[in-house]
């Protein structure tokens, strides 16, 4: 979401100083033209009066000082003219010995003009013809003070352009975040659906949203079903196999198969095989429960029921206990973590003389889980064997040695590390490190 708003901000400044600018600009463009539209009119207007000053005399035309403004007799002033006539000229007094570049065509010239002081002149010419003669009048005005002027116009434009930037930034970021704010409450319901804190979307969003939102838990609803079908179907079919298993048992143990005892031993093995995996997954589904898919283990809800169902296995005067943080959520999926933590338990109840203690605690690098039991433990030479798949150490247990080894796959696919020591209760630790997870993992 951060990177959608950095992007719109950044369109838009962009976009908007541009826009922003460009206005400045044309204001400014379309200003000075019809200002010099007008000074063109004035200046026009000071060539004509320049024409009422001269008088016809005695020995040709004169220039009535008389009827000139009195800026053009001080020097410097920013008005200046110059008259030429074809056997001579006037200039004005205010010129000093400055002499600027006079346009060569009537009409307002198209560029400035450099005069004294480092003055920049808009200059004007015309053209009249008087008793037979051809009179060129040249007039300029001082631009200096309009092109500072358009300076701080410009100045301010852009100041003004920047507040309304800003403004309408803050205006945008409001609106983009508004508008983002139903995407966001999704993005934040998806995150709680993969923690364990909700099983459905919120079904009042938006019109847009609403189309995703429906999909999603129509999807979450389709999932959920299909497990649940699955456990069932998985719990039926345990079921609808000991009856048969059963049979098969009794049929094994006849007497008439003694005449062969090779043939029946094998028969009695492949069939303990059969059952000792029949109750296992029987007992795998009646331990995960019914699980929503995405969701995290909660030790509070979750332990006490699993250690119940672990008293009712056993059904022997075991002291189960567990300690876990307040607020204990692992984010790991609830089934895989009921597998995980009920193969090891399942374990330790096997062997336990009277106690089977488990500890959960949060680590600064991830979680710690350490479940113990006072049985007799196992040499330290060899507890790595322990944890291949299919090795048992005691023949005389039930089980069939795939536990710690179904343990050991699902820390594989979370990069976590199993480890056996020797417990303070005077049997074995099954010490369990997961990594810091975040909530992106899968």
């Amino acid at each position: 979401m951060k990177s959608i708003q950095r992007s719109l901000s950044v369109g838009l400044i962009a976009v908007l100083l541009l826009v922003g600018l460009l206005l400045v600009q044309t204001s400014l463009w379309l200003f000075e033209a019809g200002l010099r539209r007008n000074l063109a009119g004035d200046l026009r207007a000071e060539t004509e009066g320049l024409l009422i000053a001269l008088v016809q005399g005695a020995e040709g035309f004169k220039l009535d000082t008389g009827r000139l403004n009195p800026r053009y007799q001080r020097p410097f002033s920013g008005h200046y003219f110059r008259i030429d006539l074809p056997n001579r000229s006037w200039r004005s007094r205010s010129l000093w010995d400055a002499e600027p570049a006079w346009p060569n065509a009537d009409g307002l010239a198209d560029e400035l003009v450099d005069g004294p002081q480092e003055q920049r002149l808009l200059s004007y010419r015309a053209s009249y013809r008087r008793d037979g003669q051809t009179i060129v009048i040249s007039v300029a005005r001082d631009y200096t003070p309009v092109l500072k002027n358009f300076t701080q116009v410009r100045l301010g434009g852009l100041v003004l352009v920047g507040l309304a930037l800003l403004a309408l930034l803050l205006v945008q970021r409001y609106v983009v975040r508004r508008a983002m704010r139903p995407l966001e409450q999704a993005r934040q319901q998806i995150a709680q659906l993969q923690q364990g804190r909700r099983q459905r979307l919120d079904i009042a969003a938006p019109v847009e949203l609403q189309p995703l939102v429906e999909q999603i838990n129509h999807l979450l609803q389709h999932t959920d079903d299909t497990l649940k079908r699955s456990r069932h179907a998985l719990g039926n079919l345990g079921h609808a196999l000991k009856t048969p298993l059963a049979v098969l048992g009794s049929l094994v143990r006849n007497p008439e198969l003694s005449a062969h005892p090779q043939l029946q031993g094998n028969l009695a093995e492949q069939l303990e095989q059969i059952q000792l995996r029949v109750s296992r997954e029987l007992g795998r589904a009646r331990l995960a429960g019914e699980v929503l898919p995405g969701s995290y283990f909660d030790c509070a809800a979750e332990l006490p029921a699993l250690f119940e169902t672990l008293r009712m296995i056993h059904r022997r005067e075991l002291d189960l206990s567990w300690h876990a943080g307040e607020d204990c959520h692992l984010p790991w999926d609830r089934e895989d973590m009921l597998e995980l933590l009920g193969n090891l338990l399942d374990n330790a109840c096997k062997f336990a003389r009277s106690q089977v203690r488990l500890d959960i605690a949060q680590t600064p690098d991830g979680y710690l889980m350490q479940i113990d039991d006072d049985g007799p433990g196992i040499p330290e030479a060899r507890r790595d064997a322990v944890l291949e798949r299919g090795v048992r150490l005691d023949e005389r247990a039930e089980g069939h040695g795939l536990g710690l080894g179904i343990v050991r796959d699902i820390l594989a696919a979370w990069n976590g590390e199993l480890m056996l020591t020797s417990s303070d209760l005077g049997g074995l630790r099954a010490q369990v490190r997961l990594p810091a997870r975040t909530r992106g993992d899968g």
